[in-house]
């Protein structure tokens, strides 16, 4: 009578084996066909090794020429092309924020955008999923260049410094 029992439950346990394998495969490959491991076109050119990137791609100029914002490229709710004007700092977010995301994979404060001078710089929030710039996690405060994309859970921008 126990034997009947014992083979159902092995290959109830190699379904759930199974499912699970395939639940990592399609997960794995949603994050390749995103870009998420450095495959997808570069847009600018890299920082060197050190992650700097060279004086002569940073723009230096006085803040009144500089009109930071971020333009969405896939965001759930919001229309491609929208701008938002990030000169004086943002907040990212579900909650009660500058610009609100309709994403379940965003915190209720996720990330931060803050002028240093002529420097915008993004930094996480201590979001549950992270936020990722040019498809790498931040881990700290990092400055924005023309053209970086900035990624949290399902929702990309684009970042631009000029009109």
């Amino acid at each position: 009578m126990l034997e009947p029992v014992s083979v159902g439950l092995k290959f109830a346990f190699l379904a759930v084996l199974y499912l699970f394998l395939l639940w990592i495969s399609r997960s794995v490959l949603k994050d390749l066909r995103r870009g998420a491991f450095g495959g997808g076109p570069r847009q600018r050119e890299a920082p060197d090794a050190t992650g700097m990137h060279r004086a002569s791609q940073m723009d230096v100029y006085g803040s009144d020429d500089m009109s930071p914002r971020l333009v969405v490229e896939s965001v759930p709710g919001l229309q491609h092309g929208m701008e938002y004007d990030v000169s004086a700092g943002a907040t990212l977010g579900r909650g009660d924020v500058e610009i609100q995301l309709e994403d379940p994979f965003a915190s209720s404060q996720h990330a931060k955008l803050s002028r240093q001078g002529a420097i915008v710089v993004i930094e996480d929030l201590g979001s549950t999923n992270g936020t990722y710039l040019n498809d790498e996690l931040l881990r700290g405060p990092r400055p924005l260049h023309a053209g970086d994309r900035v990624r949290i859970g399902d929702s990309t921008f684009n970042y631009h410094d000029r009109e």
